[in-house]
C-alpha cells in the first residue's frame, strides 16, 4: 500500500476532501538527504486537495492517513501515458503501411498518428471510468497517531 498523511478538510457523501501535507518526495529523511524534497517544494507549491472514500468517518480536521492499493498508481500512469502512445504508433504505423508510397504518405502517417493518439486518450478516459468504480480509489486508512519516544 502507498500511503501518506493529509488531513480531512471537507466531508460529504461518505467521501472526504483532504489536503495531502507531505512536502518531501519520500518523507525517509525529511529533506535533509537526497534532494527530493526541493523537488517536490518547486513543483508542489500549491495546497494539494484530492477526494477520497471515508470508510471510517473521520470529521474535518483530523489528521489521517491515506492509502492507494498497490499497482493503482502504475495502472494509472498505464492509462494516462502508455496506451495513448502506444495507439499513436501503431497509427501511425498502420498509416505508413496502408499509404505505401504515394505522394502524400507522410500527411497520412501523421494522420493516423494523430488519430490513433485520439483514440488512445479515448480508450484511457473511459477505462479510467471504469476503473475509478472499483477498489482502485484512494481512501483513509486510519487515524494518523504521533508516537513519541
Amino acid at each position: 500500500m502507498l500511503e501518506t498523511r493529509a488531513t480531512i478538510v471537507q466531508i460529504h457523501d461518505g467521501r472526504a476532501m483532504v489536503n495531502a501535507n507531505q512536502v518531501s518526495g519520500c518523507e525517509q529523511c525529511n529533506g535533509q538527504g537526497c534532494g527530493s524534497s526541493k523537488v517536490a517544494q518547486l513543483f508542489c507549491s500549491k495546497p494539494r486537495y484530492f477526494e477520497v472514500d471515508n470508510p471510517i468517518a473521520a470529521q474535518p480536521g483530523d489528521e489521517v492517513i491515506v492509502s492507494v492499493a498497490d499497482g493503482a498508481v502504475l495502472r494509472g500512469i498505464g492509462l494516462a501515458y502508455l496506451l495513448p502512445i502506444i495507439s499513436m504508433v501503431l497509427g501511425a504505423g498502420l498509416a505508413s503501411w496502408l499509404s505505401g508510397t504515394t505522394a502524400n504518405g507522410d500527411l497520412y502517417v501523421a494522420d493516423g498518428g494523430m488519430l490513433g493518439l485520439v483514440i488512445g486518450f479515448w480508450t484511457s478516459h473511459s477505462l479510467a471510468k471504469r476503473l475509478s468504480r472499483s477498489q482502485n480509489r484512494p481512501f483513509v486508512a486510519r487515524r494518523w497517531v504521533e508516537i513519541v519516544k
